[in-house]
């Protein structure tokens, strides 16, 4: 809950000048008589402390997040012309002005959930489609709306069960027999989180793998279900509706800010500071769920309930119409006459653009509807890439951090930085396969697949020959073979091996390019979206020319395999070529024989596996060497026989 009185922000510099934005935050502990309390509290002014103390304070509730609980709020409140403004509260009933007139919301009804899920049914050609709810009036209100919608397109309901967390285990026994008996492969699932992991649960251990689950926001991207590896063989194939989710400006520079020297009288940033760390002095660097914001979904219908009370607010300290005739010429000091019905009415007319660039207003209730499309499909492999990719920016940071010393010059630091970089954007443009196939997406995903893996492979390809040609240079009668191998020839062979790929994928792409195609799978059931590869010789050329470039790399580093055992150069590239070749060779039958979605997934894992495999031989043992061994980390130690 928020009470409002006497903050601008810096993203909007117009907005409040000179007046701040106090609040409280109750928790109602999901508790109906708390939330109640809590609201009664606030309106009544007791207990508040505020600055300037001569401010007279503003009453509006932010919450609650349960529908139940502001259902209450909002008809208790409403007598008083309180504004109440939820951020998780999405039941349709909520909808009715004529009912709950001081309310708003900026999640969307689950009407508009419904009705996506059923649209997004019918566009993909799922006619025969099984549904399972939670037993109240979220589950139940969804399907019936999903039902209606569903009407007369062809589209037809299998099967209807709900499950009662008070008989939970009896329930997910009869919907897994239901599911398990069905010949239907869609289900369509509105249940929490919690009740969704015990059916996928039961569901793995009767071994039922092959059903595709339409998910609702409630539980298609919860972190529990996310991190259970025991789901992943149930749960790969779900496709999910989920909450909005966008950047909060300066968020997580905030975050990271914070220190309980600086806030000794805030408790939960104290248990926060003994949950992350217990000890460590600061947030920077440090990598846990509480920094992490790149997923902000709830937060950020917090953060526009915020800023649309703070527009309503503006808006009505900017209105000329007042008793006073000097009103609106400052907003130094807020004045003690404004009413929850004044700030009501100004909340009805609010308007202003998101960090997303999207418009901002209220239509009743409600918030236009946009949702997030979301698969577990994805979610992994996201997630896995992004960590190694932020595990290589790391690794160039540390090599820059120690460049003078003899380890990394004599490892040729240039290459290794161009080696660095060319791996990061490795493990990123698998992000590329990840998503709805488009025109663009199709051609550019195999381009720069195929390009940036020569890039890397010549990196490598270089690297030994200078290993190669440092110990040949140093026979009788060979010094001029480094003059004629420098840091420009070096430069100049990466890019003349880089160039040939591009040309094989600038030809490819001109004359038969990949191109997004729709499988429509066994009788209609599911549709797979997927890129075809064009030119079946154009693909075979870049993956051919990757595997030449590959091989001559492995036979060059076996040549220079009885070098100085301290530099050991070249063992690590023949470990590092060894991993990438199997995992290739692994490569080809596994993409041929994988049926649809799969396709993708077999390709990203071998992006993925191929590179981390370059980054853990190659740089793992130096930085291994420069951190944990600095005395090796010398000339004369390298050099030793």
């Amino acid at each position: 809950m928020g009470l409002l009185y006497t903050g601008s922000h810096r993203r909007y510099p117009f907005l409040l000048p000179g007046i701040r934005l106090g609040y409280r935050i109750l928790d109602s502990c999901n508790q109906h008589p708390w939330s109640l309390r809590g609201a009664l509290s606030l309106v009544s002014g007791g207990n508040i402390r505020s600055r300037p103390s001569s401010a007279c304070p503003v009453s509006l509730v932010i919450g609650d997040a349960s529908s139940t609980q502001t259902i209450i709020l909002a008809r208790t409140l409403g007598p008083l012309s309180v504004p109440v403004i939820s951020y998780q509260a999405s039941c349709g009933c909520l909808s009715d002005k004529q009912e709950f007139p001081n309310f708003f919301r900026t999640i969307p009804s689950d009407v508009y959930q419904a009705l996506t899920m059923a649209r997004l049914t019918w566009l993909l050609g799922w006619t025969w489609v099984g549904a399972i709810a939670v037993d109240n009036d979220y589950g139940r209100l969804a399907i019936q709306v999903f039902e209606e919608e569903i009407r007369g397109t062809g589209v037809c309901l299998a099967f209807f069960e709900t499950l009662n967390r008070a008989n939970l285990v009896r329930d997910v026994k009869r919907a897994a027999d239901m599911v398990q008996a069905s010949t239907a492969r869609v289900i369509l699932v509105f249940l929490w989180y919690t009740d969704m992991g015990a059916l996928l649960l039961e569901l793995g251990r009767r071994n039922v793998t092959d059903r595709q689950f339409l998910a609702s926001e409630a539980w298609n991207t919860s972190g529990q279900l996310l991190r259970n590896p025991a789901l992943f063989n149930v749960a790969q194939g779900v496709v999910g509706v989920a909450i909005r989710s966008a950047p909060i400006p300066v968020f997580e520079a905030h975050l990271r800010s914070l220190n309980p020297s600086r806030r000794p009288g805030d408790v939960l940033l104290k248990e926060l500071w003994e949950t992350v760390f217990g000890g460590a002095e600061t947030l920077e660097g440090i990598q846990s769920p509480f920094t992490d914001t790149s997923q902000l979904r709830i937060t950020y219908n917090v953060y526009l309930a915020v800023y649309a009370a703070a527009h309503a607010l503006h808006s009505l300290l900017s209105c000329p119409q007042r008793h006073s005739p000097t009103w609106g010429s400052s907003f130094t000091s807020l004045p003690y006459n404004i009413s929850p019905a004044e700030l009501l009415q100004h909340l009805n007319q609010v308007n202003f653009t998101t960090p997303l660039g999207e418009p901002f207003y209220f239509r009743g209730a409600d918030v236009p509807a946009v949702y997030d499309l979301v698969n577990f499909m994805g979610i992994t492999l996201t997630t896995v890439a992004v960590c190694v990719a932020v595990a290589t920016v790391a690794v160039f940071v540390f090599f820059v951090y120690h460049g003078n010393t003899p380890l990394v010059r004599a490892n040729n630091s240039e290459l290794s930085f161009l080696l660095l970089l060319s791996l990061k954007l490795c493990f990123l443009c698998s992000l590329v396969f990840i998503g709805r196939p488009s025109v663009w997406a199709c051609r550019i995903r195999q381009a720069a697949f195929g390009v940036i893996f020569v890039l890397c492979l010549s990196c490598l390809l270089v690297k030994t020959i200078v290993v190669l040609a440092v110990f040949r240079s140093a026979r009788p009668g060979a010094g001029q073979l480094m003059r004629c191998f420098g840091p420009v020839q070096q430069r100049g062979s990466v890019f003349l091996f880089t160039s040939v790929q591009v040309i094989i994928c600038a030809v490819w792409l001109s004359m038969s390019p990949p191109l997004p195609y729709r499988d429509i799978g066994l009788k209609g059931s599911k549709v797979i979206l997927e890129c075809e590869v064009g030119s079946v010789v154009g693909f075979s050329l870049v993956l051919g020319y990757i595997g030449l470039l590959a091989s001559l790399r492995l036979l060059l580093a076996f040549l220079a395999r009885k070098l100085p055992d301290n530099f050991n150069e070249a063992k690590f590239i023949t470990f590092s070529m060894l991993i990438f070749c199997a995992v290739w060779i692994s490569f080809v039958p596994a993409y041929i024989s994988s049926p649809g979605r799969y396709l993708d997934a077999v390709e990203i894992f071998a992006i993925l596996a191929s590179s981390f495999g370059l980054l853990l031989c190659i740089f793992a043992p130096k930085c291994y060497i420069i951190f944990l061994r600095p005395e090796r980390n010398t000339k004369k130690h390298m050099m030793s026989k």
